[in-house]
């Protein structure tokens, strides 16, 4: 079989990327340029800011991604690119792109949903087999599915509030640390022990998740501390919020291992970098003898090479996008 090359676009938050992946496993060059620095300084990403610097970096990153591959886009068997969801002005800045070059390049065009991307991750440098449970860990989404195949899902749960990513964000917030928040906990979690009083999500017997009561409880806990002068050990508070945060993915992977007998875990998403979290879920899966499944830092994070994975399969399929392709900021797997 001829090798298959895709050209993916990235941009749906505050990364501008682009990847060249052969056959939708290997990556032959990657670009990424970062808007982390200047969101920074407003504690979060800015939508308005934020589409704005793709539209400035685009055309740069295209450049650099080709130059890495040593190709040309007339040697391209597709363009690929995240339609949702995400930012909406981020989104379009990435999917007129795709369009320009589908359409003078002659190529066709292939839309992928960014979480679905973010298991592809996982191609890259493994081999997914099904079938699999698939736990999506980002700033906007806490979702377990199960796949039994190339895009066969079937949701087991999903976050009933807010995603885990939003309320490291949060809580980093509350106690002072930088934008981006989930890494910042982290870390500071690493140098202190868990002495405080959390409430635990809700013990009920679904597959869901909840975060906004724990979120909350940090929160009330931090100004109730102010309020009577009392200094917050932050360490000791960044540590007993990420243990009952990881502990809730724990219990439910644990939960959906027991019932359904898969022996195999993949993790995506943003959050899928925190080491606490692949160290918990390494213990779980030795638990039950599966196979657990983890991007390397690079691919764990928005870029455009998974987007480039996830677009084999669809590829092959030949389910392409119409020139119509709308954006949007919201889109389910399932």
């Amino acid at each position: 079989m001829m090798d298959t090359y895709i050209l993916a676009i990235e941009s749906s938050c505050d990364e501008t990327s682009m990847a060249v992946v052969k056959n939708g496993c290997e990556v032959i060059a990657l670009s990424i340029t970062t808007q982390m620095d200047t969101h920074a300084k407003y504690g979060g990403v800015v939508p308005e800011i934020a589409s704005r610097m793709h539209t400035e970096a685009i055309t740069f990153v295209l450049e650099d991604c080709l130059e890495k591959a040593q190709m040309k886009l007339e040697d391209m068997d597709a363009i690929a690119v995240t339609y949702a969801p995400g930012l909406t002005g981020s989104l379009m800045v990435g999917v007129e792109s795709a369009k320009i070059l589908a359409l003078m390049y002659h190529k066709p065009l292939i839309a992928v949903n960014h979480l679905i991307g973010h298991i592809y991750a996982n191609n890259l440098e493994n081999n997914m087999e099904y079938p699999l449970l698939a736990l999506i860990v980002s700033g906007g989404h806490t979702e377990l599915l199960v796949m039994e195949d190339d895009y066969k899902f079937k949701r087991l749960g999903e976050t009933m509030d807010d995603a885990i990513g939003e309320a490291y964000d949060k809580v980093a917030r509350v106690v002072g640390l930088p934008y981006p928040g989930g890494p910042n906990i982290e870390k500071l979690a690493r140098m202190g022990s868990h002495t405080y009083f959390l409430p635990k999500p809700v013990m009920d017997d679904t597959y869901n998740f909840s975060y906004s009561g724990l979120k909350s409880a940090v929160i009330n806990l931090v100004h109730n501390e102010t309020q009577r002068g009392n200094d917050i050990r932050k360490e000791d508070l960044a540590r007993t919020f990420q243990d009952i945060a990881i502990d809730e993915l724990v219990r439910k992977v644990d939960k959906a291992f027991k019932n359904t007998g898969i022996k195999r875990l993949v993790i995506a998403g943003g959050v899928s970098a925190n080491q606490y979290l692949k160290s918990e879920m390494s213990k779980l899966c030795q638990k039950y003898d599966a196979e657990l499944l983890i991007p390397r830092m690079l691919y764990c994070t928005d870029n455009a090479a998974m987007i480039g994975a996830a677009a084999y399969p669809k590829y092959l399929r030949k389910e392409f996008s119409s020139y119509n392709l709308e954006v949007s900021s919201s889109a389910d797997i399932v």
